[in-house]
Formats: structure tokens, C-alpha cells, sequence
């Protein structure tokens, strides 16, 4: 235990513990608001972490089983975690909990500099690490996260931030009556953006948004399924935040764009093809971060 330190991170609304190795590198992180533990490095132990979190804690939590989806395929989620997160009670391994834009604000919280250093850096009118780009995406999230909101009393279901392999995630997941899908955000303020069968262009730029919206799309539908044990189809979806103009080309049908605005009634026209039942039992397996191991 001597090799990690515990470093407290306190800022924008957030309270966090990061375990780092002696050379910098982070191991896990500790959520203090909602209890919520991350490993980040592998072979990194859990029991190890809560015994090295202890002294900063008061008590040990209890390392808690990560029920599989073998083990518990229909696992009712509680009543109070049902629709907003917000006033969720603490409960670690709950991607319900998770916050829009967690994954960039971890990141945030890695690459900006300390007080006292970005002063300097002003002082010395030296450039400071690139996070405006990062501060953008984030803030594109919570406002499709808003969008989305509303549809929860509809009957829909929406997680946000859930970890991928290879330190990727996906933004938004959508469960409800119409089916399932995987959101993308992508704030380009401003922007002119022609999307096709396979890419995004803005100006002489393009981007694979479409083909990574599809791959996207199909691991979340693998990992469903698996944990389910049924076949379900996800869509992927791409929102473009603050976009001035959206052109999509009539032959795109797998992957839906969309300009944030429409997000609130756009899900309203699709067709039922999952009941209540159905739609809970999926949003409990998804908010399980075992269903998205190995996907």
C-alpha cells in the first residue's frame, strides 16, 4: 500500500479522492459525493484501494460484488434511482449516479494545471495545457443530457458516461418504448455540417462521426444482449449541439443525426417496440459496469 498516494481533488461542485501510483499515474478515483469507485489502472485491486482510501474516509466502505449479468439478468433497479440522478442515493457500482461529462471531467481534472502554476503561466504568458477543447465537449453533453431529460417522464430511460474498454465511453444511452440508442455529442457552435453515408464534413473537414457512431452502437448492443439474454438492436445517434445549419443525406439510415433542439420529440414518433417490462429490465442491466466489460 505504501507504493499509491492519495491526492483530494475539490472543485467545481465536484469531491474527489485520486489514488496515484508513486510516479504520477492515476489508479482510481474516488468519488466522495456519491460514493462511487473507478479503477483506472489495471491489476489494481478494489480491497487494496479501500484500505488505502480508509485513512481519508473515517470508515472502509465495504468492497461491494459487482452482480454479472449472469447472476442477475433482471435486477430491479431502486425506486429513488429511478428518472434524474440528481438526489440519487449513494450506491457504489451504479452507472445511474453517473453525471453528463464525467469522463471529460476526470480528464479535466488531470491535464489543468494548479493554481498557483496556471498564475504563473499567465505571468510568464506561457500556454497552458489545451483543455478548451475538452470544456466545449463537456459542456455539449450537459446540454443534450438536458434535452434528454424531459423524456424520462415519458417513459424512457437515459444513463450517462458509461465506460468503455480502451478508455473510451459512451455519452448517452437512451432505453424506452421506441428502442435503444447510443448518443454522441458533438458541439461545433456555429458550424455548417454535411453529414453522409459514412462521414461528417464541416467546411473541407472530415470526420469519421458516422462510422464510429455505427461501431459504437453495436457494442452496446452486444454487451445488452449478452447481459439480457435476448437480442437487442441499438441505434446510434449523433447530436450536434449549437449547429447553424444540419444536412443529412436521405440515403443515411442506420445512424440518425440530429441537431440537439429536436432531441426532446424526436424519439416520440418511433414506434413502440419495447413494453414497460421490457424497458426497466434493460435499464437495469445497462447501469450494471459489468454489462460493459470486455465490450
Amino acid at each position: 500500500m505504501d507504493e499509491f498516494q492519495v491526492k483530494r481533488w475539490k472543485r467545481f461542485g465536484q469531491d474527489r479522492l485520486y489514488v496515484n501510483f508513486p510516479d504520477g499515474r492515476n489508479a482510481a478515483c474516488f468519488d466522495l459525493l456519491t460514493g462511487k469507485l473507478d479503477i483506472t489502472a489495471d491489476g489494481v485491486d478494489r480491497d487494496t484501494v479501500f484500505s488505502v482510501l480508509s485513512p481519508h474516509l473515517g470508515t472502509v466502505p465495504a468492497a461491494t460484488a459487482v452482480p454479472t449479468a449472469a447472476t442477475s439478468p433482471v435486477m430491479s433497479p431502486p425506486p429513488a434511482a429511478r428518472g434524474s440522478r440528481r438526489g440519487h442515493p449513494a450506491r457504489p457500482d451504479d452507472l445511474a449516479v453517473n453525471q453528463p461529462g464525467a469522463a471529460i471531467e476526470a480528464l479535466l481534472a488531470e491535464l489543468e494545471p494548479g493554481f498557483w502554476r496556471a498564475l504563473v503561466d499567465r505571468l510568464l504568458r506561457r500556454g497552458g495545457p489545451e483543455t478548451a477543447g475538452w470544456r466545449t465537449g463537456l459542456a455539449g453533453e450537459r446540454i443534450v443530457a438536458a434535452e434528454l431529460a424531459p423524456l424520462e417522464s415519458r417513459g424512457w430511460r437515459v444513463l450517462h458516461s458509461i465506460p468503455l474498454a480502451n478508455e473510451v465511453d459512451i455519452d448517452h444511452l437512451l432505453i424506452g418504448p421506441g428502442g435503444v440508442f447510443t448518443i454522441n455529442t458533438k458541439h461545433h457552435h456555429g458550424s455548417r455540417i454535411w453529414v453522409g453515408d459514412e462521414a461528417v464534413r464541416l467546411g473541407p473537414r472530415a470526420y469519421q462521426y458516422v462510422r464510429k457512431a455505427r461501431a459504437e452502437a453495436l457494442r452496446a448492443s452486444t454487451a445488452l444482449s449478452r447481459a439480457c439474454g435476448f437480442d437487442i438492436c441499438v441505434a446510434g445517434v449523433l447530436a450536434f449541439v449549437n449547429a447553424e445549419q444540419l444536412t443529412v443525406v436521405e440515403t443515411l439510415k442506420d445512424v440518425y443525426a440530429v441537431h440537439h433542439d429536436d432531441l426532446g420529440t424526436a424519439f416520440d414518433a418511433v414506434r413502440p417496440v419495447w413494453g414497460p417490462a421490457d424497458v426497466e429490465r434493460i435499464y437495469a442491466c445497462a447501469r450494471i459496469p459489468a454489462t460493459w466489460v470486455g465490450v
